[in-house]
């Protein structure tokens, strides 16, 4: 046997073998990388040890959009059993199951209703694009489209198949973890009541443990309330409304140092917009938390000036007449709420709602050698700030075009801005730090948020009951205030570097849909027509070949 028999008897054996599936090799060629798992991905599916099942609740009879969705989530959910077999899935059609809607609901979904139009008639198709994922005796939805105001609705597909690797691997990743990472909150500096806090809390609840952090004297952080620091993996300062000791400054700052995450949210300013209902206007002053040298010496400087955005602000509920004895209420925008909308591709702010402020100030970076800043959020370029102590009034939605006393038109400010790098003590050349045990001068590779806003993270109660975060009870409305914030804790704790995937970029390449209609019935023919033309030319040419070499 010569040797080139050999080698095409081996190539027939390897393309045998492939069809049958004994080995397997994709080979993307996209140039974003479409179909390539990250390294965090892989990895996060390689550690798991007992069986993962994902329900997928996407089967059915809908829109050839969500039949890309479909189809994205199964090369993907196939692409992570090759990696790993514990993980399976099935694809479910709840509809055609008469799966009970309470049940569903109960499970965190809630249904979609598309309109369909075939043929000149508009149907509504009832959908549930959520997936299940169970894990030992746990389970959690997650949906697949993601809530995003202001796209439309190619626009808002493309970006749910951007986040599919992310919200599945970052779930599993969460569920899947033998050890959880550890949250404290501080309870010391009159910060946001329980109440006021709880639905933040059971967000964090979702992928973290979180416990206060109380000091041991009952009056200020100490040296004593070292340990149960050092078990936090991040630390949140939500709206301290009482000055910081300079000794709970240090122990805060050696937290820090010693590798701890913190997320920051500071008022600068008294407003509160309960009392402006009730007295309609009120005197803001500067509220002073003793942190200005502290965060200098990170590198950031909050403001204690008001900031008012003329082009993107929240909306509040206010009564604006009265027929027959019956109030009439409007909504207004209201400069004193600007919105955070992302400008950048952060993955901390990326497709997610625009996010509501409340009465925030501003934030100023300073350079810092081995320390790198990300503005998240920052008002648009139809700014005005105000100086205080000053008044604001509800009646001052009614000069939006003018500028009142003390106030003067700015460039954009930043309200969030998150820090990364090596962090110098701000006790490094003082005298405090020789009260403090192994006293570190600078921190290793770090990462600190700021949001010059103590209110971003309060939720809204009626009759005792927490609103979830983000949503407005009167004005109805829907701000992303939940996810920013859980995506910042993602981001603070992600040893794995998961969140990379949130600024994944897929270009759609879609069909121009009016040639479609407007060629339709010609490549339908076409479609018809070709093949039998193939297969007929062909059929003369093997007739007149055979014919030719046995006549």
């Amino acid at each position: 046997m010569n040797k080139n028999k050999i080698i095409y008897i081996l190539v027939g054996l390897l393309l045998l073998l492939g069809i049958f599936g004994v080995f397997y090799k994709r080979f993307d060629l996209t140039s974003e990388k479409r179909y390539t798992l990250s390294d965090a991905t892989v990895k996060t599916l390689e550690s798991i040890k007992k069986p993962v099942v994902i329900e997928v609740y996407l089967d059915g009879d809908f829109p050839a959009s969500f039949k890309q969705l479909q189809n994205e989530t199964k090369f993907l959910l196939d692409e992570f059993r090759k990696i790993n077999p514990k993980i399976d899935y099935k694809f479910r059609d709840p509809i055609a199951e008469k799966i009970p809607m309470d049940i569903l609901q109960a499970m965190g979904m809630q249904p979609s209703m598309l309109p369909d139009i075939k043929d000149g008639k508009i149907t509504n198709i009832v959908m549930y694009p959520y997936a299940a994922i169970k894990y030992e005796d746990y389970g959690f939805a997650i949906p697949l489209i993601i809530q995003q105001t202001g796209i439309d609705s190619s626009e808002q597909l493309n970006k749910s198949i951007e986040s599919l690797e992310y919200n599945f691997a970052s779930n599993i990743k969460a569920m899947t973890e033998e050890h959880k990472k550890n949250i404290g909150f501080l309870v010391n500096q009159d910060e946001l009541g329980k109440q006021e806090f709880t639905s933040f809390v059971e967000m964090a609840l979702e992928n973290y443990n979180v416990g206060p952090i109380i000091p041991e004297n009952k009056t200020e952080l100490s040296l004593a309330d070292i340990p149960k620091l050092r078990q936090m993996d991040a630390l949140v300062i939500a709206k301290p409304r009482k000055a910081f000791t300079t000794n709970e400054k240090v122990i805060l700052d050696q937290y820090i140092m010693n590798g701890g995450k913190s997320l920051w949210m500071l008022d600068a300013v008294n407003a509160e917009m309960d009392t402006l209902f009730r007295s309609k206007k009120i005197m803001a002053y500067p509220v002073d938390m003793n942190l200005t040298d502290m965060m200098f010496s990170y590198g950031v400087r909050v403001n204690p000036g008001l900031v008012k955005d003329m082009k993107q602000s929240a909306l509040i509920r206010l009564v604006t007449g009265e027929v027959a004895g019956n109030p009439q209420f409007t909504n207004l925008m209201w400069p004193y709420f600007p919105l955070g909308i992302s400008q950048n591709q952060n993955a901390i702010t990326k497709n997610i709602n625009p996010v509501k402020f409340e009465f925030p100030t501003s934030i100023d970076t300073l350079s810092r050698k081995n320390t790198k800043f990300n503005v998240l959020f920052e008002s648009s370029g139809h700014t005005i700030t105000k100086s205080i102590p000053n008044y604001v009034s509800l009646s001052e939605m009614v000069k939006m075009d003018s500028i009142g006393a003390m106030e003067q038109a700015s460039t954009p400010k930043i309200f969030a801005v998150s820090l990364e790098g090596k962090f110098q003590s701000a006790y490094a050349t003082r005298s405090e730090k020789n009260g403090f045990p192994n006293f570190k001068n600078q921190s290793s590779n770090n990462k600190m948020i700021v949001i010059a806003d103590g209110d971003i993270a309060r939720n809204q109660t009626v009759k005792g009951q927490a609103m979830p975060l983000g949503f407005d009870y009167l004005t109805q409305q829907r701000y992303g205030n939940e996810q920013f914030l859980r995506n910042a804790l993602d981001y603070l704790l992600d040893d794995s570097n998961l969140m990379a995937l949130r600024n994944r970029n897929i270009e759609m390449r879609l069909l121009d849909k009016a040639r479609v209609d407007a060629e339709r019935q010609k490549w339908q023919w076409t479609n018809l027509l070709l093949p039998l033309g193939i297969l007929g030319v062909l059929g003369a040419l093997f007739f007149w070949l055979r014919k030719k070499q046995f006549s």
